[in-house]
């Protein structure tokens, strides 16, 4: 992408926030266009699994990168839950990850990385020690809990099924793996909220050679938002059911807020074939922080656990400016986000509309 493209993506966030409810959801009454797709696959060297529990419903994904991949992790949100971040930081001894998962069922789903050290100790993929290996799988965890059955969650066995399935081809969107049990628009109370999901997105930097992909689970407090036009996608229904709040304006309006702590978070993975440090990364992962801001109003909010890694496979043979891949990184996070609520499907058993299916009903 062009810089100056890249900057006027950035112009169009604030209009949301100025929109009365009843303009922003006129802009909706003609379903909009997806953004730009592609998959985090598309980075060379990346294979990407997901195992989904539909009967409640949750799931989990895995990244895998079996050469090894150099990392870098930022959490913003105030209710985090992960694995192993502390080892990404760039004053720590190991380099190379071999996996990273995103799981949904809060803490709970934190087993299902046992799965996956598991499936990689198999293939005798890990940090080289004595007479094996130690797989290194930083993970974070999305609150579902609430949208079905509480004591169905990922474990052990799910993350394990998640590598089994992984392959290089394109990836699933929508109400799969990390993002079946997602919802969006909570800041009044889950009532409100809508259905949103697992989206992903890639981009190839003009002849560079250079590939950045996202892939997200995006369970956010606040509304998800299109970059491009300032357009609620989903997020905190009206309550007459005949549009959205606008969570943002009704906040400046002073309408009591009554999300959950610890019921969100939105998770993520960026990923490039450009060769970069682990410090290098961790300004990636802080950087592509800058798409959630554009495509979730409000984020980072103390009941979100916004946690976002960054990876690379180091695969492409050029030097790449890390402040051009992170703004890059950025704005192919934040289509993801985007494409993650249009391509959720409705849980209507639970009272949980998706976009494609609450637009509609508005239509007709």
């Amino acid at each position: 992408m062009k810089r100056r493209e890249f900057t006027r993506s950035l112009v169009g966030l604030p209009l949301a926030a100025a929109l009365p409810a009843e303009a922003a959801f006129a802009l909706l009454k003609e379903p909009l266009s997806l953004p730009e797709g592609g998959s985090i696959t598309d980075v060379p060297g990346l294979k990407v699994g997901q195992h989904t529990l539909a009967e409640r419903p949750t799931g989990c994904t895995v990244v895998i990168c079996e050469s090894g991949a150099t990392a870098g992790v930022d959490v913003r949100g105030s209710a985090p839950g992960t694995r192993e971040t502390d080892l990404l930081s760039p004053t720590n001894m190991v380099e190379k990850v071999q996996a990273i998962l995103l799981s949904g069922g809060s803490a709970y789903g934190l087993a299902a990385a046992t799965g996956v050290v598991r499936w990689l100790e198999e293939h005798n993929l890990g940090y080289k020690i004595g007479g094996g290996v130690v797989p290194i799988v930083p993970a974070a965890i999305l609150f579902d809990l609430g949208v079905g059955d509480f004591k169905i969650r990922p474990a052990e066995d799910a993350g394990y099924k998640a590598c089994i399935a992984a392959t290089t081809g394109p990836v699933k969107e929508g109400n799969v793996g990390a993002g079946t049990g997602a919802t969006v628009g909570k800041m009044f109370g889950p009532k409100f909220a809508m259905k949103s999901g697992l989206g992903t997105a890639s981009v190839k930097v003009g002849d560079t050679g250079i590939v950045v992909g996202a892939l997200v689970a995006v369970n956010a407090a606040g509304d998800v938002i299109d970059p491009r036009t300032g357009t609620i996608v989903a997020g905190a229904r009206s309550e007459d059911g005949k549009g959205y709040r606008d969570s943002m304006e009704a906040i400046l309006k002073g309408y009591r807020v009554v999300v959950q702590n610890g019921a969100n978070t939105t998770i993520g993975v960026v990923a490039t074939n450009a060769p970069f440090t682990k410090t290098q990364m961790t300004k990636i992962a802080q950087m592509t922080h800058d798409g959630l801001a554009r495509a979730i109003n409000p984020v980072h909010t103390m009941g979100d656990g916004d946690t976002i890694f960054s990876m690379s496979t180091g695969t492409a043979k050029v030097k790449a400016d890390v402040t051009a891949i992170g703004a890059i990184a950025a704005t192919v996070m934040a289509r993801a986000i985007v494409r993650a609520a249009m391509q959720a499907t409705s849980l209507p058993d639970l009272g949980f509309p998706a976009y494609r299916d609450y637009v509609l009903s508005q239509k007709s």
